[in-house]
């Protein structure tokens, strides 16, 4: 078995072919789209976060309406830009969620990646501090978020408060138990998948890391999972490591999926760079028959080696659609690679 979710990047625009004109439909069909996914059997609803863009930029109270809408399916973020976080109002927010949704929200973090505006989180009022980067910045919050949901008292107590206090130093509430352990980080090099590792967070990696040595994606990818996983190991963690990797994979099952996607299916891994002097790999597109599908992915080593494999979506598509290409995975491809 594999867990298969979606990610959606939560895009609109005032576009004539757009289900999605405006926040307010791509909210309320983000939460239609968990509600159905979770009916058909998928195991997971995540959703990309960036800010200054028309797409999805607040998790907390999307993720809540979901969790109080369903009961099974995970929900979770891939990838919050902790450049912009408080991480005590979000381990809050997250506790919040998390206890709605009856302890199903996996978390996934990240350092962060170039915006829309320039050191937007400068507009959020965050700077690195002095030697700093603003990705150190972005790692230190992480850390400092994993610290506050432990759990543990860290805030003297006021002698004459409003309500008794517990005995002790007071924790941040509300808590839920074993959020802590439902973190993941997602990792654009070998060296922050390790880190991850150390940090105890599980990894999420995308359709893009840095090009490390010039292999292909899957097989680049793939070497960073086992890294990951020696180095949990290596950590003496008792639980198990997961791992996510995201993929574009349509299924071509009638002629609305070959206008959409039928030119998609013959492409190869890109180079690029996300920042000036970092070069890095994006992953190939899957679009093809499920037969062929089938053989496709399971020449990819990075799949393999994932327990979790998120299905990034064209949410402006509308729920409909997306629920027949989430169903055309599970019914025609999930089967024959031995995920289902």
């Amino acid at each position: 078995m594999k867990k298969i979710g979606f990610l959606s990047f939560g895009h609109w625009s005032n576009h004539p072919s757009y289900q999605t004109r405006t926040a307010a439909d791509t909210l309320l069909q983000s939460i239609d789209l968990a509600v159905a996914a979770e009916e058909i059997g998928l195991d997971g609803a995540y959703f990309r976060v960036h800010h200054f863009a028309a797409q999805l930029a607040s998790p907390f109270p999307l993720l809540s309406a979901i969790g109080a809408k369903t009961s099974k399916i995970e929900i979770g973020t891939g990838v919050i830009d902790m450049r912009y976080e408080n991480p005590l109002y979000m381990a809050e927010d997250a506790g919040a969620a998390d206890l709605i949704s009856g302890g199903r929200l996996q978390l996934g973090l990240s350092r962060g990646s170039p915006e829309q505006v320039i050191e937007g989180w400068r507009h959020f009022g965050y700077a690195p501090a002095e030697g700093e980067t603003d990705a150190d910045m972005g790692r230190k919050k992480v850390l400092e978020f994993l610290d506050k949901l432990s759990g543990k008292g860290f805030a003297e107590p006021n002698p004459n408060p409003m309500f008794p206090n517990p005995p002790g130093l007071l924790r941040l509430e509300p808590y839920s138990e074993g959020l802590r352990e439902r973190i993941w980080w997602g990792a654009a090099s070998n060296a922050t998948a390790v880190w991850a590792a150390e940090n105890g967070m599980f990894l999420q990696s995308s359709t893009l890391k840095y090009d490390e040595n010039g292999k292909p994606f899957h097989v680049q990818q793939a070497e960073q999972i086992r890294l990951y996983k020696e180095a949990w190991k290596k950590a003496g963690h008792t639980r198990e490591p997961r791992v996510s990797v995201s993929r574009s994979i349509f299924p071509i099952v009638n002629e609305q999926d070959r206008y959409y996607f039928g030119q998609q299916g013959n492409g190869a891994d890109k180079i690029g760079y996300i920042e000036a002097d970092k070069r890095a790999i994006f992953g190939k597109s899957y679009a093809a028959e499920p037969d062929q599908l089938i053989k496709e992915l399971a020449e990819d080593e990075a799949i393999q080696e994932a327990d979790t494999l998120l299905l990034t979506i064209p949410n402006t598509l509308g729920v409909d659609y997306n629920v027949h290409i989430l169903s055309a995975m599970l019914q025609h491809v999930a089967p024959g690679l031995g995920w289902r």
